[in-house]
């Protein structure tokens, strides 16, 4: 992986991470290429960054530069090109009633429950809960979701009975809408009124409504991240077409 060279960027200096255990592909080793000094990555920084493959995990952006693989292709969606498939649409029309609130960045417990039931049922695999995502790390959450050196917003989504469903976190950059972390309630497996008999879609719904408020908003991307040919976890985002990956520093259909 090439490094970032534009002037603008002159100021950072990039490190990369001694190896971690990949969370996405088995018996992997990961490392990440971090630009810092945080504090100087501002929304100029950032928006120069994204384009070149970075994310952000609270104050800090980063993105993989592993030694012997290449598995992690940022993706985003081109939205003048985008064409829905029909379970998209139902998913987008069965939870319309959702009530939605754009917030700033900050700790709700309401959102922190949600997260950790969410974080309970996706990887319940890697051991003992309640010692990785327990209340004991309310701070670790705050950290990696509630912290931002760059305009970023907490989208929330609640029921007709005010519980919260959803809750995305997104950055607004220059040309688009990046799409940070997602959770919802994983457990809820209740048929949708009108939905035809059908249960919760919050994981599909989320992205749609991401898409048709980055149109409103004159944007022509919606960034999703990293897609990972190999990893089950990833494979929702080859879903939403059309789309264009970043290859050698080049954005390509």
């Amino acid at each position: 992986m090439t490094l970032p060279s534009e002037q603008h960027l002159h100021k950072l200096q990039f490190y990369v991470t001694t190896p971690y255990k990949c969370g996405y592909l088995p018996n992997k080793l990961a490392q990440s290429l971090i630009a810092a000094p945080h504090n100087l990555i501002d929304a100029e920084a950032y928006n120069n960054l994204i384009n070149q493959g970075f994310r952000r995990s609270g104050k800090f952006a980063y993105r993989p530069h592993c030694e012997q693989c290449n598995e992690c292709v940022p993706v985003r969606v081109v939205l003048d090109k985008f064409i829905p498939r029909r379970s998209q649409i139902r998913a987008y029309k069965k939870h319309a009633d959702l009530n939605v609130r754009i917030l700033p960045l900050g700790y709700h417990q309401s959102h922190f429950e949600l997260y950790t039931d969410y974080q309970s049922l996706r990887h319940s695999e890697e051991g003992n809960f309640s010692q990785n995502y327990g209340l004991d790390n309310v701070e670790q959450y705050r950290q990696f979701l509630c912290q931002s050196n760059v305009e970023s917003v907490m989208v929330e989504f609640r029921d007709v009975h005010h519980q919260v469903k959803i809750v995305s976190v997104v950055d607004i950059v220059k040309d688009g809408i990046s799409a940070v972390y997602t959770f919802y309630d994983a457990n809820d497996t209740r048929v949708i009124p009108g939905g035809n008999g059908r249960s919760a879609s919050y994981g599909t719904y989320s992205i749609m409504w991401l898409i048709e408020w980055t149109k409103k908003l004159g944007l022509p991307y919606l960034y999703l991240g990293y897609w990972i040919k190999d990893s089950q976890k990833m494979a929702y985002k080859q879903n939403f077409q059309s789309q264009e990956k970043l290859v050698n520093g080049e954005w390509l259909p």
